[in-house]
């Protein structure tokens, strides 16, 4: 395998004096989990500066990216950082009035964790903000969309993201709004990415969005209750589309989970919406699962992990019986046919959900993505 290469930079030593930011912190509403979230205020300037990672030299990295999201719970020495291109740590929570709340002292130190392993592989880390559920309860649609909604709020809350960023040395943020329901949400949408990324870009830090996939796993025809601006996507570095959770659709069936003829109806609808509208495909990613949907909805979700560590032949599969029923995931060959599928598109690498979903070793999923964007940067240069 191809190792990537990495631009060697002229190390600087920086002395320095003064105090690490104060942020202020205080708890607000109890919460199901033993921590409270924090809001997070504007914090006073450091004076302390880091360096900025070097950049990475001949590889796949430069035009392919390996986008892993990782929950706020997860140990971040459970993340393989030397596959990732980018790391994204899930989730800052967005309140109606434009603030943002994380799940406690335990996330704050997690993310804080996450920065200093992903510095040394040169990795970058984004924070998502939204998600589905809320942190104080139910869906975040509600309050994020009232916080877009409000230019006042809007602005509040493209203010707090990239005070955070700067506070935390991170590379970015990651919408995760799910999901604009209607033209007036599609078009704040478009609003808050444009304002955001007038924060960021300037800054040199990135702006990714989550999306819907947009098609019906049954039919194979487009969704319409979820509505994008197309030129949304004009302010964004990546689109990552969220290419699962199809067993919802026409009734509960955990087969829809994920297969393979519905990511290919996945790509070709984001493939054609992109050359319609004159946008770059590059900037599509594709999503895949790293879970496993049981059949029986009563029983919970298992992790692609869980099943490889019962027992290894699982990897190959992409069903197996375990817990008194049959369970629907992705396995090593299809993840790999989704990899070059997207590559044949044009997009500009994956994204997974999530990272602490992996199994270690051999049959690792990330690995496998890994190795089909190294396998075709190879071949990109022999040509």
């Amino acid at each position: 395998m191809k190792k990537r290469t990495i631009l060697l930079a002229l190390v600087i030593l920086i002395t320095f004096t003064g105090g690490i930011f104060t942020g202020v912190l205080y708890s607000k509403n109890k919460i199901n989990q033993a921590s409270k979230p924090l809001i997070i205020e504007k914090a006073s300037e450091s004076t302390k500066k880091l360096a900025e990672k070097t950049i990475p030299g001949e590889s796949f990295e430069e035009s392919k990216v390996l986008m892993g999201y990782v929950q706020d719970f997860r140990d971040p020495n459970v993340v393989d950082y030397s596959k990732l291109t980018h790391v994204i740590f899930s989730f800052a929570h967005p309140t109606a009035d434009g603030g943002i709340l994380l799940n406690g002292d335990s996330a704050i130190n997690n993310l804080r964790a996450m920065v200093k392993e992903a510095d040394k592989h040169n990795t970058k880390v984004i924070l998502a903000v939204g998600g589905w559920f809320h942190i104080n309860g139910g869906e975040s649609y509600e309050p994020f969309k009232t916080a877009i909604s409000n230019p006042d709020s809007r602005t509040r809350l493209v203010n707090e993201l990239t005070s955070i960023v700067d506070r935390e040395k991170l590379d970015g943020i990651d919408i995760d709004f799910e999901h604009p329901r209607s033209k007036a949400d599609a078009a704040n949408l478009a609003a808050f990415a444009k304002e955001l990324s007038e924060q960021l870009h300037p800054k040199g830090k990135e702006l990714s969005i989550a999306v819907y996939a947009k098609i019906h796993a049954v039919t194979g025809t487009e969704m319409g209750f979820v509505i994008f601006e197309p030129s949304t996507f004009q302010y964004v570095d990546h689109v990552n589309i969220m290419a699962y959770d199809g067993q919802w659709d026409g009734g509960y069936n955990a087969a829809n989970l994920s297969p393979y003829p519905f990511t290919e109806n996945i790509v070709n609808y984001w493939s054609n919406l992109f050359d319609q509208n004159n946008l770059a495909k590059e900037k599509l990613v594709l999503g895949v699962p790293f879970y496993a949907q049981p059949e029986d909805p009563a029983i919970k979700q298992v992790s692609y992990g869980a099943i490889v560590n019962s027992d290894p032949a699982n990897a190959v599969n992409d069903t197996v019986s375990m817990n008194g029923t049959t369970y629907h995931y992705n396995g090593v060959e299809t993840i790999k046919k989704k990899t070059n599928l997207a590559l044949d598109h044009g997009f500009g690498g994956m994204m997974l959900w999530e990272a602490g979903h992996d199994s270690k070793g051999p049959h690792s999923l990330t690995i496998a993505i890994y190795n089909e964007l190294v396998k075709s940067s190879d071949i990109l240069a022999k040509k």
